[in-house]
């Protein structure tokens, strides 16, 4: 069964004039190039991942005829979009949804229900969208998915909660992403100054190199109550989009550390676009890299590399949130 990749972000819908000055003919084959055409003036990564558009065009293009079927026509666009190995890059029919799995086979090294159960106990508390309790005199924050709103008065009673804790795990494996405005909320719980957290640049030409001028992205800081202590973040490769961006975030900031997997990526902002058989499709239009230059579409690696074995999986032990609880302890 396909897993839906939840993107990252507010998909933004382009606003710009049509690709064409009139109205195209809605067969499979002028779908087909629309869709290829729009992508190599505005994908952001065909340098990056070494992929050759051109070629792919000389491959899949001949599999698409006047007669090809919807479901032979989204089959090749699906297989074609698969070789940029980019999530943020699919299809989106009233039949299917293409994706990328991103995640491939990297060990899931998460699994809540163990956490609930084997450490969290009578400590657990659902404060809105934010499950948190205890551990070893550690907070423990676990958020499944940017799509879930987080407000400030829940911040404030966990901020209340742990006061006087030896540090605060917050937990996003598994988070496969969202808005990311709520990320910096979270974040703006943890810094203490104004911080460059990483640095972005848009296609918005024809050419390969055709890029805006670099954008910098700053976490402000407000008047709000803040978590005063040792901040560690958890990560998998499912870890996706807006938690990818959340990660580069928190690895900006002083006092914090980062323990499990890489992130499993995402870090181009999609540009959506509509063919004219009504599908829509979209894909990444941005590049966006950490102050230090390390792009992040393809994951962010951990301070602290830790997985989760078989063996203690049959046990109930989660072996990252051990890991982290034994660094705050």
């Amino acid at each position: 069964m396909k897993r839906i990749v939840y993107l990252l972000i507010v998909l933004l819908v382009s606003c710009e004039e049509p690709f064409f000055g009139e109205d195209p003919s809605n067969d499979p084959v002028t779908n087909f190039d629309i869709l290829w055409d729009r992508m190599d003036e505005r994908y952001s990564f065909f340098e990056y991942k070494n992929v050759d558009w051109d070629s792919v065009y000389a491959v899949y293009r001949p599999m698409v005829s006047s007669e090809s079927t919807p479901q032979e026509l989204f089959d090749v666009i699906e297989d074609m979009m698969n070789t940029l190995r980019d999530a943020h890059v699919n299809l989106r029919t009233d039949f299917d949804i293409s994706f990328y799995n991103y995640s491939g086979d990297a060990p899931r090294n998460f699994h809540f229900h163990d956490v609930r159960n084997n450490y969290l106990g009578e400590s657990l508390r659902i404060t809105g969208n934010l499950l948190n309790g205890v551990i070893d005199s550690v907070g423990y924050i676990h958020y499944p998915s940017f799509q879930l709103p987080i407000e400030e008065k829940e911040l404030d009673f966990m901020v209340e909660r742990f006061n006087g804790l030896k540090g605060l795990i917050i937990d996003i494996r598994d988070n496969e992403g969202g808005d990311p405005e709520f990320g910096f909320r979270l974040a703006r719980r943890i810094a203490t100054e104004r911080t460059h957290i990483y640095t972005t640049i848009y296609k918005n030409g024809p050419e390969r190199g055709d890029f805006t001028t670099p954008t910098e992205a700053y976490l402000d800081i407000n008047d709000s109550p803040k978590f005063d202590l040792l901040v560690v973040l958890l990560t998998n490769r499912v870890t996706y989009s807006a938690g990818n961006f959340f990660t580069a975030m928190i690895k900006a900031l002083p006092n914090t550390i980062v323990i499990g997997d890489t992130t499993g990526g995402g870090g181009g902002v999609p540009l959506g676009w509509e063919l004219p058989n009504g599908w829509n499709f979209n894909f990444s239009n941005s590049i966006t890299y950490l102050p230090n230059g390390f792009i992040i579409e393809d994951g962010i690696p951990p301070d602290v590399q830790v997985d989760i074995t078989d063996e203690d999986r049959l046990n109930g032990r989660d072996t990252i949130l051990e890991y982290a609880i034994d660094q705050l302890n």
